[in-house]
């Protein structure tokens, strides 16, 4: 833990890694206008301590076992709409910023840009603007024009990237083979993909689904 000022941002780490955790608190350790007053390994031990704590900012990994970091900022955002959360991750899938912005995300960085951006978007994001690592930016950008899948075809690539040919996807959603292989025809042309194989890497690599 850092100084103890109170005029210091506040900081929540919450991430499933204790190793990455520690790296957060080099990253803050020798900041005079930043404390590190919690740490959480679970999307349930971030509602708790947030509530136990009440930080200026909260950093949040998406995932992680038991309730992902999208569950836990919804939680937290219920019960405290002002909550400051920055995502970190390892994804820079289009769909996955959106949707963490739609969760009320305030920032987006990547962890393997920490030691540029943090400290940086930590003060930013105190001071009440928005900030997002260049790859999600650039990510946004590319498929901002996209037609985006719809619910049925999400859930006809799910199956796809878990393996199943058209018939079992066609018994497990209770549709017909042909609808299958509407649905398919459209993921390919919306995705720009090159076959199914193609398309689930893409879906995955988007955020558009997740294994």
């Amino acid at each position: 833990m850092t100084n103890s000022s109170s005029e210091s941002i506040r900081i929540l780490a919450v991430d499933d890694h204790p190793l990455f955790r520690h790296g957060i608190v080099g990253l803050l350790t020798d900041q005079p206008d930043i404390q590190l007053v919690a740490e959480a390994g679970t999307g349930l031990e971030a509602i708790q301590q947030f509530r136990s704590h009440r930080p200026d900012i909260t950093l949040m990994d998406l995932q992680m076992p038991e309730m992902s970091g999208f569950d836990a900022m919804m939680a937290i955002r219920g019960e405290f709409p002002d909550a400051k959360i920055i995502v970190l991750t390892t994804y820079s899938g289009d769909v996955q910023v959106l949707r963490a912005l739609k969760a009320g995300a305030r920032a987006y960085l990547l962890k393997n840009t920490l030691h540029k951006n943090l400290l940086e978007t930590i003060r930013a994001v105190h001071a009440g603007k928005k900030a997002l690592s260049p790859e999600a930016s650039f990510e946004l950008a590319e498929h901002a024009t996209d037609d985006a899948l719809t619910p049925g075809e999400v859930a006809v690539l799910k199956l796809i990237a878990a393996g199943n040919a058209n018939k079992q996807i066609a018994d497990l959603l209770s549709i017909t083979e042909e609808t299958v292989k509407g649905r398919v025809k459209n993921i390919l042309s919306k995705l720009n993909a090159n076959d199914r194989t193609h398309a689930a890497t893409i879906g995955l690599k988007r955020g558009i689904i997740d294994l």
